[in-house]
């Protein structure tokens, strides 16, 4: 059992909110219903089976009372006809007389009063006087078949001197009805061992009986002192002169071929059986039982649909809020209406959802050109540290001393600063070309063989088809001042290639100097402007980063791979476009 509920339990843990909520409501509307209708069917059964038993066994001692009634009527005419009573005492006189005269006003006189009996007592069907040594009868009070039987009658019960028969087929001409009948010996002086009174109950007596009492639909058995059933209702399954066996019932109620039994049993031994089949015993509480599985399908059916509505009251809701939340995780805070629930609760947190969700919306954009104000105004601090006006048309005027004074070095050395003083630090925006960036580095790396005391060779090689496309300005060339930064000796040289693949620029500036280690890298990356200042303007590889990030969000990158010992290799990899998305 407890590994039952601990499998039901995990189901539940597992299972979505729908069946959760299908199932908890299900069965807090069902169990109550089939507790209600266990206690019911519990109590419907004993009712019904108690009401039922009672209607049976009151029908069945009134057919017991109707056939002691019929017995007793026999009793009563046969004690008539034998010799205590008047008739019986003519009867007597009639045969012990010779005078024919006194015969024929015997005769006439106990046809009067047999006829006069059977009048009185319409109860009573055939009376008749049997000869059992002969086989005659006389004063019959009706007519007698000619076939009739006395001696091999079903014996219902025997006492002294009287025998009771049947049911039986009666033995009257024209009537072929089961009845009841009783043979009294006669106590007659002259012929003591041959005289008997034959009488039968009336006409249909005996289904009358039963069929008094069919409201239960019942069928019945009369079974004699010896359990001999003389009389069957249904004979196919309980057949006549076959002997009742009510083996494996206790007392007088049982269930034998297919049907239940209630048996009373009368003072003389005799007893009446009723029989009902077992489908009709529980024909009412089957139908009872079929009532109530309608009941449940219907409960089921109305449990199960109003937890689908409750599901859909919390389930488009939720979608709601997931599609909401779904909006905010993919940054798309674009204001759109809420759509109504009209359910207040759902309505309010769906408002307060949206109204956070604008807020976000705002914030962002607000970071987002704070941002982008900071990056412009840090690359305008970088570009306006040194008054280019005053730096050029004061290297101009030492320029031209140079030339009056023949210092040839000198001029070289002043018109490469002055070239890429302008270029650096002149306004002309964030974006050039790069041809321009190649031309500024060319003249970069003019005033830096001047000012290092070492040789060092640089090799550029730029596809055609990329010169005129634009890229931010100031970006070469610190890449070119790590290169010779980082380790550059005699006999070092620098490889710049520029080339396009696949939609985009791929830059690479490679030198043969000692390489950097890879917490040096992530310094060059991330540290601050002013431990970067060490080395020509003090801008550094941090600068070229956020140059990128700010010109082209997460299109372009920057890597950087050296081995100790090897050289540096600085990758710079940009889409390809007319525009700059930023320009």
């Amino acid at each position: 059992m407890s590994a039952k509920l601990k499998l039901i339990m995990n189901y539940l843990q597992q299972a979505t909110m729908k069946k959760r909520i299908m199932f908890i409501f299900a069965s807090a509307t069902l169990i109550p219903f089939i507790c209600v209708v266990l206690l019911s069917y519990h109590t419907m059964s004993s009712i019904l089976a108690g009401n039922l038993e009672s209607s049976v066994r009151s029908n069945l001692k009134q057919a017991e009372l109707s056939l002691e009634r019929t017995i007793s009527n026999l009793n009563h005419v046969s004690q008539q006809l034998a010799l205590q009573g008047s008739i019986g005492k003519k009867v007597d006189l009639l045969l012990s007389s010779d005078k024919q005269f006194e015969r024929a006003v015997l005769t006439e006189e106990i046809n009067t009063e047999i006829n006069l009996i059977s009048f009185t007592n319409p109860t009573i069907g055939l009376m008749m006087y049997y000869s059992k040594v002969k086989g005659t009868y006389m004063f019959n009070s009706t007519i007698v078949k000619e076939d009739y039987e006395i001696t091999g009658l079903p014996l219902l019960a025997e006492y002294f001197r009287i025998s009771y028969f049947g049911p039986h087929i009666s033995n009257e001409r024209y009537n072929d009805e089961y009845v009841i009948s009783a043979l009294r010996k006669v106590d007659l002086p002259g012929d003591p061992d041959d005289m008997y009174v034959y009488v039968e109950s009336g006409f249909k007596m005996t289904p009358s009986i039963f069929e008094d009492n069919q409201e239960d639909a019942s069928y019945y058995l009369i079974l004699d002192n010896d359990k001999r059933i003389a009389y069957s209702d249904v004979p196919e399954d309980f057949a006549m002169d076959d002997y009742f066996a009510d083996s494996g019932s206790s007392g007088d109620a049982g269930l034998q071929n297919g049907y239940y039994w209630f048996e009373s049993t009368s003072n003389q031994g005799w007893s009446v059986i009723s029989l009902i089949p077992v489908n009709e015993y529980n024909q009412q509480k089957n139908r009872w039982v079929i009532q109530m599985i309608y009941l449940f399908l219907l409960f089921l059916a109305v449990s199960l649909l109003i937890a689908w509505f409750l599901w859909k009251m919390v389930y488009v809701p939720l979608q709601q809020f997931n599609h909401q939340i779904k909006s905010i995780a993919q940054r798309n805070t674009a204001v759109t209406e809420v759509t109504r629930i009209k359910i207040p609760e759902f309505d309010f947190l769906l408002k307060q959802l949206q109204n956070m969700k604008n807020q976000i919306a705002e914030l962002i954009q607000e970071v987002e050109v704070k941002e982008k104000g900071r990056a412009d105004l840090e690359v305008e601090k970088l570009l306006y540290q040194i008054n280019p006006h005053f730096l050029m048309n004061t290297l101009d005027t030492v320029h031209w001393l140079a030339v009056m004074n023949g210092q040839k070095d000198i001029d070289k050395l002043v018109v490469s600063l002055n070239k890429l003083l302008y270029y650096n630090l002149g306004k002309r925006g964030l974006v050039s070309t790069i041809r321009e960036e190649i031309d500024s580095i060319r003249q970069y790396l003019t005033l830096q063989q001047v000012r290092y005391d070492f040789g060092f060779d640089v090799r550029i090689h730029v596809d055609d088809d990329v010169l005129e496309l634009p890229i931010p300005r100031f970006i070469l060339q610190p890449v070119l001042e790590n290169s010779l930064y980082h380790g550059l000796h005699d006999e070092g040289y620098i490889q710049v290639e520029v080339g396009k693949e696949e939609g985009q620029i791929i830059i690479s500036v490679y030198d043969n100097g000692a390489g950097i280690s890879a917490e040096e890298i992530a310094k060059l990356l991330h540290q601050q402007q002013v431990e970067q200042q060490k080395a020509g303007m003090g801008i550094g590889m941090s600068y070229v980063k956020r140059m990128i990030e700010n010109q082209y969000g997460g299109l372009a990158s920057l890597e950087i791979h050296s081995e100790l010992g090897q050289g540096t290799t600085v990758f710079l990899k940009l889409p390809s476009m007319e525009v700059l998305p930023n320009d």
